[in-house]
């Protein structure tokens, strides 16, 4: 059987009123408001903490007017939750992920992990360069908790927080160093990070890729249960971009 098969989640029905449906919307508006930029019913993150977008609701044109207003012509920006752009708009990539939320992790903390702050995010940015597991920014690492493993002084795995929507977060940027993968790093910096969310109240969720398997099976052997699919689009707004002037 696929592990994308749907699973039954009580504590999180898929319903088109429940908060992880538009996750980057309530955060915006909510816990991250310090980190936002809005226009009406768009919003988005700042641009040097990340590259996600949202839309109060995506199926009503005036708030795709929004962002495009809040965006300017010509701009790619990301934006999940939504089956595709409205007629003027340029889809630029298109991609699938699933949701995932705690149903059975068994927290802990590393003791071993130590916190990442700004004066590591050139060495974080290096890591996330050569690992990929999402996109990161200068000030990603301020949107919450972030803790990392090193070895020999350098960097080799990390994780952290990312959306925070009322009553949740978001585990994000977990990655390993090719060279020292197999150890179970990154399920140690999952299971600390989800312990500090536990501890202030909020539940984990994370998301991945719909083809990344190996990483759904991970998250689903520690605790995680799927939740949902999501689409995620890379969009170019209306209109061309201003020219540069030297």
């Amino acid at each position: 059987m696929s592990t994308l098969a749907p699973l039954p989640q009580p504590q999180s029905p898929a319903s088109p009123s429940h908060v992880l449906d538009n996750a980057a919307w309530a955060a915006l508006t909510g816990p991250h408001a310090v980190f936002a930029e809005r226009v009406g019913r768009a919003a988005r993150y700042r641009t040097d903490v990340s590259p996600f977008t949202a839309l109060a609701d995506p199926d009503d044109p005036r708030a795709w007017d929004d962002l495009a207003a809040l965006l300017g012509p010509g701009t790619v920006a990301a934006v999940s939750g939504v089956q595709g752009a409205p007629e003027g708009w340029e889809t630029v990539r298109r991609g699938e992920g699933v949701q995932l939320v705690d149903t059975a992790l068994r927290v802990e903390e590393a003791p071993d992990a130590v916190r990442l702050g700004p004066d590591d995010v050139p060495e974080i940015l290096d890591l996330i360069a050569l690992t990929e597991p999402g996109p990161f920014l200068p000030r990603t690492v301020e949107l919450g908790t972030y803790l990392g493993i090193r070895h020999g002084g350098r960097l080799i795995a990390m994780a952290g927080e990312r959306l925070r929507p009322p009553g949740w977060t978001e585990i994000s940027a977990v990655c390993t160093h090719p060279d020292h993968r197999g150890r179970g790093l990154a399920t140690r910096l999952v299971r600390a990070i989800a312990a500090g969310i536990r501890g202030r109240g909020d539940t984990p969720f994370l998301h991945a890729s719909a083809t990344n398997v190996t990483a759904i099976r991970l998250y689903e052997s520690i605790g995680f249960t799927l939740r949902r699919r999501r689409n995620f689009l890379q969009v170019r707004t209306p209109g061309a971009a201003p020219e540069q002037t030297a």
